[in-house]
């Protein structure tokens, strides 16, 4: 067995003699001998290992085509585990004895009390861990999740949209055109793909759903809890009231019915927000955001839709797609907004090979160098087309306002004039779509046909509310909050208050981000509100 490359000192920081005391405090001592598993790839439940004497040696297993792959030997005075650890991700990897000693096992509830009552600790686990995430997208052991599908396919699009916004150490193999490549002898046909291999087990026809089952990402709610609070969404908004609502004790659970992010993980660069003087990738962003969400013991559950939110008494219930319950006693939805479509023939069919809802490397990927057109007069159209470009597209922009600078910020306005690849058609419409198997032209109103690998679509959204039915929105869909609210009813009366801020027409529901009335649907507001509905409900919960 190939010797692994030794950890270095940010995946396995030495600590000092205090430092190392105060953490075996946290663990149960277990003598092991050489051979022994201390735990195996799958486990759903399993702990952080400390090592006190021996050694253990950490393996990818064999995954049926490939054997088994040795990632590190972890002596004397070092800890043994993942960033899965703090999501309720199933184990990545297995550990074994390679030496008899002596270990400690630090449960997931001790994990969880190491991060919240030792703040130095704490900082030096998760960096740890999260460095070995890092280090593990970059070695043999991403084989352990696999991918395989056509580059431009939509579904194997979301698999591996829903695995890079989750985080998920993983590898995607892109097909030929019309070929099974290595498949080929795996009695795996065309009709399959995509194909998931988790663990080398293949699943066909995967979906984010059955792959979040597989690894232990759905909701299972525990032996009656009721949780403090629910965050329904994902985006910056639900994230901030996630991490916010944590980090002051509350007992928080937030799901998303596709992957953590919302269209801010969709955005290629965001250059406004506070603190970035030299603008942040959207997945940046909401990637450093979900590693702060665990910190503070967020639990955070993917792909998981909710379909009905219902009070009874002093509970909240949000029911799921799959038929799972969250109880909670507050609840703030953050849900976000659905992508528009054009009424186009072949639109769902070219969903599928060339029409894109975002503008990140997972996209450009598949119009690299090519003609695209991007369709949208606000920031994210602008920022998409000059991510575009930069990286060597040839981008028609189309709007259909007559004024670049009406719904735009004036720095993109300027950054776009400038832009020799981009050709911005205002006053203009697409009206027609062409192409094969994918997507080769695009007609616009204003100029013809232009060719065109990509279609990019930014052109707003409609709020996710139509679930809300017993909640008080607005003509158009968004929910109404505080002051906002038309009347008072009964059930205010009863509790002798008013309805606090962000607060919707039902108490202990509150609403923030792209889904509330009168939001400025930008990031960096959406967060302000987020956090700010937390403080509501803190006032709700007295």
């Amino acid at each position: 067995m190939e010797e692994p490359a030794a950890l270095d000192p940010v995946q396995q920081p030495e600590l000092t003699d205090e430092q190392w005391t105060r953490l075996l405090a946290f663990g149960t001592e277990h003598d092991v001998a050489a051979g022994d598993y201390l735990f195996r790839s799958g486990d759903r439940d399993y702990d952080l290992i400390l090592v006190e004497s021996g050694e253990v040696e950490v393996v990818r297993d064999s995954l049926g085509w490939v054997d088994e792959t040795l990632i590190a030997r972890m002596g004397p005075r070092s800890f043994v585990g993942e960033l899965g650890l703090l999501n309720g991700q199933g184990a990545f990897l297995s550990a074994r004895a390679s030496k008899a000693g002596s270990i400690l096992r630090v449960s997931r509830t001790a994990v969880r009390t190491l991060m919240d009552d030792d703040d130095e600790l704490g900082d030096i686990v998760l960096h740890a861990l999260w460095a070995r995430r890092e280090n593990l997208r970059r070695g043999p052991a991403a084989l352990t999740l696999k991918f395989v599908g056509r580059g431009a396919d939509r579904d194997f699009l979301a698999l591996r949209r829903f695995a890079e916004r989750l985080d998920l150490v993983h590898v995607a193999a892109e097909l030929p055109p019309g070929e099974l490549g290595a498949l080929a002898g795996h009695d795996i046909q065309a009709d399959d793909l995509p194909v998931a291999f988790i663990q080398g087990e293949p699943i066909t026809r995967a979906t984010p759903g059955i792959v979040s089952e597989r690894l232990g990402l759905s909701y299972r709610a525990q032996a009656d809890e009721i949780a403090d609070l629910v965050v329904i969404g994902g985006g910056p908004a639900g994230l901030a009231a996630a991490i916010y609502g944590a980090s002051e004790g509350l007992s928080t659970v937030l799901v998303d019915a596709i992957a953590p992010g919302g269209q801010a993980a969709a955005t290629s660069r965001i250059e406004n927000f506070l603190g970035f003087p030299f603008g942040v990738s959207g997945r940046d962003l909401i990637g450093q955001a979900c590693l702060q969400a665990l910190k503070f013991g967020v639990r955070v559950y993917a792909p998981c839709e909710a379909v009905s939110l219902d009070s009874s008494g002093d509970v909240l219930e949000v029911t799921l797609a799959d038929g799972a319950v969250i109880r909670a006693r507050t609840a703030i939805v953050t849900a976000g907004a659905a992508y528009r479509t054009l009424d186009l023939d072949r639109w769902e069919e070219f969903e599928r090979a060339g029409i894109y809802y975002a503008a990140t490397q997972l996209e450009l990927r598949q119009v690299s160098d090519s003609p695209v057109v991007v369709v949208g007069g606000a920031n994210s159209a602008g920022q998409a087309s000059l991510y575009l470009a930069a990286n060597g597209c040839s981008v028609h922009l189309v709007v259909r306002g007559t004024d670049l600078g009406s719904r735009m910020s004036a720095y993109l306005v300027d950054r776009l004039t400038e832009e020799s690849r981009v050709q911005v058609h205002t006053g203009s419409r697409v009206i027609g779509l062409e192409g094969g198997d994918s997507l080769e032209r695009v007609r616009i109103d204003s100029v013809g046909d232009v060719d065109a690998r990509g279609l990019f679509c930014f052109i707003g959204a409609d709020p996710a509310t139509t679930w809300l039915t017993t909640l008080d929105r607005d003509g158009d869909g968004f929910l109404r909050t505080g002051a906002d609210l038309a009347a008072q009813s009964l059930a205010w009366q009863n509790l002798g208050r008013e309805p606090l801020p962000f607060e919707t027409s039902i108490p202990r529901v509150f609403a923030a981000g792209d889904v509330r009335r009168g939001s400025m649907k930008r990031v960096a507001a959406a967060v302000g509100e987020g956090s700010s509905a937390v403080a509501s409900v803190h006032r709700a919960l007295l």
